[in-house]
């Protein structure tokens, strides 16, 4: 989602288009460790699934489910991906377990939610994502989620042999590490990028830009014809973050993106890939290459005027195609792209930020631990990774996780290719899930700067600060990446 801000984690429905058959899907797998973040993160013995199982444990049932007498409530944000998909998983974990599931689907996680904890009575297994996620760092450092150390660690339902953990592509557990442990599940595997119209860019006679330089002259092209360059959810910054951070991590290379995780002095004041990066999105600015009127929209307004040919570009992370289904013309042939380059980048064109998102946690004080674990061990598995791909048509942080004959849209299947092509040029960050505070702060000064109410140099200062800030919490000292 990760996916901390705006809708990030969002998709809805999904259509079918190029079929995706298991090799394709293999090609998501090959993304190797190098490039995220390769902390081990086993957890520790904060487990207490045992303690209130009533069930026998076995390895079928290694949490102790008490079959025809269990309850599970759930909670799951409806944005994009909608909730279609944990209804089917409810159904199914009813009739395997004889459990009643209570489901709840909505956008107010917060609202909902915050006091069941403060009650101490949280449901029992939550997809805290949205605008109005309940963040995980607050959670953590109240005691409030559950480390999930025993469900990587259950046998996977698909081949006992293997640990949960084996199972899933590398990566993927580091953006829900807290203090080492990982305390939440990111379960989508999402790339964060550039958006446009394949039917658009055929019209116009505009190729793929691979170069910043390529990017601006097709904007300027763009707004001679009445059309805005690149639409951004102006109320949401975290989407022209993605652009920001993109550039940063492309110029500098995979340090300068750690230099941010890892709350460097440096991070930002004195870092030259920062500097190119804010000028180049700021040049955006400047030109008037904006879509008009951009600032003021949600990212669904912004997204939608997009689907309408009104800009050439738009910044968004995977879920996107599926999130505007209902906007979208049926020619319109979504894809998605790379950030385009800068002189002197550190990784190529076919960079990009890949990672999981959309984070599921089990809070600490749930009242059916056994279900919540059985239900997330379940969530890892092939008939239910399937079940997701039919019904929010995104890929799951599953290894192969998805049964031959499953069809993905276009834009969908440009991901696809596009984390093909990476290979293992990779990253993602995760300040924002470690320093929530930290990630406002960033996002505030990204929305003056797009609303040219500060310049870059200032935007750089309020960013460090930010950094500076963080670095001051002596909880932070127990988030490192090397």
């Amino acid at each position: 989602m990760g996916s901390t801000s705006a809708e990030n984690n969002s998709p809805e429905g999904v259509g079918r288009r190029d079929l995706i058959k298991r090799s394709a899907a293999l090609g998501l797998i090959t993304v190797p460790t190098m490039s995220f973040l390769s902390a081990c993160a086993s957890g520790g013995g904060d487990d207490k699934s045992d303690d209130k199982g009533t069930g026998k444990t076995s390895k079928d049932n290694p949490f102790g489910v008490k079959k025809g007498g269990g309850k599970l409530d759930v909670v799951v944000f409806k944005g994009g991906y909608g909730d279609d998909y944990a209804k089917a998983w409810e159904a199914a974990f009813d009739k395997k377990w004889g459990t009643k599931s209570a489901h709840t689907g909505t956008q107010e996680i917060t609202g909902k939610l915050q006091p069941r904890f403060n009650g101490g009575n949280p449901p029992d297994i939550v997809d805290d994502s949205g605008a109005q996620q309940i963040k995980l760092d607050v959670l953590y450092k109240n005691g409030q989620l559950l480390d999930l150390a025993a469900v990587l660690d259950a046998p996977s339902i698909d081949d006992p042999s293997k640990k949960v953990r084996d199972t899933l592509i590398p990566g993927t557990l580091d953006p829900g590490l807290q203090g080492g442990k990982v305390v939440a599940l990111n379960y989508i595997y999402t790339v964060w990028g550039l958006w446009y119209s394949g039917k658009l860019f055929k019209e116009k006679g505009w190729e793929v830009p691979k170069t910043w330089d390529d990017f601006l002259a097709i904007c300027k092209d763009a707004k001679s014809q009445g059309i805005g360059g690149l639409a951004h959810q102006g109320k949401y910054p975290y989407y022209i973050n993605v652009a920001i951070m993109d550039l940063i991590a492309k110029q500098g290379g995979l340090d300068a993106m750690k230099a941010i995780d890892n709350l460097d002095p440096k991070a930002f004041v004195g870092s030259d890939a920062a500097k190119a990066a804010i000028e180049a999105i700021y040049e955006v600015v400047e030109k008037g290459y904006l879509l008009a009127g951009t600032n003021g929209l949600t990212h669904t307004e912004s997204q939608t005027r997009w689907n309408q040919y009104k800009a050439a570009f738009i910044t968004c992370g995977s879920w996107l195609e599926n999130e505007q289904l209902k906007q979208t013309p049926a020619d319109f042939d979504m894809k998605f792209m790379p950030m385009p380059s800068l002189p002197g980048d550190k990784l190529p064109f076919e960079a990009i930020r890949a990672g999981s998102g959309e984070p599921f946690i089990i809070p600490a004080k749930a009242a059916n631990l056994p279900e919540a674990q059985e239900f997330m061990r379940s969530m890892l598995s092939k008939e239910w990774s399937t079940l997701f791909a039919q019904k929010a048509n995104s890929l799951t942080i599953l290894k192969d996780g998805v049964s031959d004959g499953v069809q993905l849209r276009p834009g969908t299947q440009s991901t696809v290719e596009a984390s093909k092509a990476a290979g293992d040029n990779s990253f993602n960050y995760l300040y924002p899930n470690w320093y929530s505070e930290m990630d406002v702060a960033i996002q505030n000064a990204s929305n003056e700067l797009m609303a040219k109410r500060i310049q870059p140099k200032e935007w750089l200062k309020r960013a460090q600060a930010a950094v500076d800030k963080a670095a001051k919490d002596p909880a932070s000292k127990k988030n490192h990446r090397d």
